[in-house]
């Protein structure tokens, strides 16, 4: 019989107080061999609990499994399981498998320490997020610490690129007031391009831009993280000492508290191995300083202005003067700010936006626009093509909101108007204003298919070569019409 442990308490305590065993059994309603039981041993060991695991029946596989891969996984292995019949969880599944693999011999490794200025450890994070309205931007983070003092300088970003590497590298290099002997990197593509065993081919571009301040690379052995094992912490604590319980708004955000944490916390604080603050370890005269011209380090592009007077970059529009549209310009980006150029002159310099499909535009360039569309519609070619009629006009509107070069397809027009005639050339615009088609090229499509050329006369020769490119208004027969009425009317009034 099992009793709790209240009965047994009250057991104990009547024995003590001299009731004999019969009456302890009427109080505590317990029978007489369980009560000399109790006294005779208040604290039985309880006999363990023989359970079937569910993972027995599989310990055979689960070895087959493990014969073959040593180094499958548990996730793996459960899949399998489950086709045979295992209704258990991952977890003993897994506690399972720590018992029946070999445990990983840890291997030992030498600390180097380098001198002041000797060496410099870089390395990338990423660190989930950040939104811009309905978009999202990966959040990456590039540490660099002097390996001497643990100083260390941290550069948030969107991306990984090779212009970016060489920006926040630059931007290190400003911080620390100098550049080391020898910069130590992972296998990344913008540092690594090919490697076999200890042979190791860097990147072109990487080598470009350490030639410059006469810095040796050394990459790390792949899956050798103790190479780089300072670099390797100062990730991890950027990861769980600046991120956490922080709330960011934008990327400038970020590395402005990046900026405050750098100064206030992690490079005064007493380093765990070297027992000193970073900064008054670091000694700034001991790196080499920088070469008399420095690189120009930001990502340029070649692009095209388009008919929105805009170029695109990452997702997004800046605005440069209107004379530009349909030129090749070059655009310079770094983290901060967009410039657009045409060859040595800049058209236009803009905040840098994370967002997409955004369009960053400089209020002086739509009042440029308005002031060119102004003369547009005072040109003689333009007031030409509107005494076409009120469908001209209404078509000149469309080609304008096209962004179509209305120059261009206005004297392309008038040269149809010439072979084909005012009239078919207007019947021609109000099939294209009705599909919403604007441009030359529409209108000389209906004309080729629908009209017939007009017998062409010889132009007559005026000896000046001003008068004979000139083209006259087409005349207004209903002006004539309300005159001769006019005219009539005024005669009959005489008469009577």
């Amino acid at each position: 019989m099992t009793i709790d442990r209240k009965t047994v308490f009250d057991i104990c305590r009547l024995a003590d107080e001299g009731t004999s065993a019969r009456r302890i059994c009427e109080i505590t309603g317990a029978n007489r061999k369980t009560v000399t039981r109790y006294l005779e041993n208040p604290f039985p060991e309880k006999p363990p609990l023989k359970r079937q695991s569910k993972l027995g029946p599989f310990r055979e596989d689960i070895a087959r499994f493990l014969e073959t891969d040593p180094k499958v996984s548990a996730v793996v292995i459960k899949q399998k399981l489950d086709e045979l019949g295992y209704d258990g969880g991952i977890t003993i599944l897994k506690n399972w498998l720590r018992k029946v693999r070999k445990p990983k011999e840890k291997q030992a490794f030498i600390r180097f320490e380098s001198g002041p200025g000797e060496q410099m450890q870089v390395d990338w994070g990423h660190f989930g997020s950040l939104a811009y309205g309905n978009y999202r931007r990966k959040l990456y983070a590039m540490g660099v610490v002097e390996c001497h003092s643990r100083m260390l300088y941290v550069e948030f970003v969107h991306g990984q690129n090779q212009e970016t590497l060489h920006q926040c590298l630059l931007n290190a290099f400003f911080f620390f007031g100098g550049t080391p002997e020898r910069l130590v990197v992972d296998n990344m593509l913008t540092a690594v391009t090919e490697r076999c065993g200890p042979v190791i081919r860097f990147n072109d571009a990487f080598l470009d831009f350490l030639m410059r301040f006469k810095i040796a690379p050394y990459a790390c052995n792949i899956r050798a993280p103790h190479e780089k094992g300072k670099i390797e912490s100062v990730v991890k604590y950027v990861r769980y000492n600046f991120i956490p319980l922080r709330k960011f708004s934008d990327l400038p955000d970020v590395q402005s508290q990046a900026n405050v944490w750098m100064n206030t916390v992690a490079n005064v604080r007493n380093h765990q191995t070297t027992g000193e603050q970073p900064r008054k370890r670091f000694e700034k005269g001991r790196l080499r300083p920088f070469p008399e011209k420095i690189p120009d380090v930001g990502e340029t592009k070649t692009v095209m202005v388009h008919k929105d007077f805009a170029v695109r970059f990452d997702a997004n529009a800046y605005t440069v003067p209107p004379f530009a549209v349909g030129r090749h310009v070059t655009l310079r980006a770094d983290q901060h700010t967009v410039e657009i150029y045409d060859q040595t002159r800049r058209l236009a310099i803009h905040k840098r936006c994370f967002s997409k499909k955004a369009r960053i535009e400089l209020p002086t360039h739509r009042e440029q626009v308005k002031k060119l569309h102004g003369k547009l519609w005072r040109d003689r070619q333009i007031a030409l093509f509107l005494s076409l009629g009120e469908e001209a006009a209404d078509y000149l509107r469309g080609l304008a909101d096209a962004r179509r070069p209305l120059k261009k397809d206005v004297r392309r027009i008038l040269s149809l108007r010439d072979e084909y005639g005012g009239a078919s050339v207007l019947i021609a615009i109000r099939k294209c204003i009705r599909l919403k088609a604007f441009g030359a090229d529409y209108v000389e499509n209906i004309l080729y298919q629908e009209m017939t050329p007009v017998r062409k006369h010889p132009k007559v020769r005026l000896g000046n070569e001003n008068l004979d490119r000139m083209r006259l208004c087409e005349p207004s027969l209903a002006e004539y019409d309300a005159h001769i009425i006019k005219k009539r009317n005024e005669d009959d009034k005489k008469d009577h």
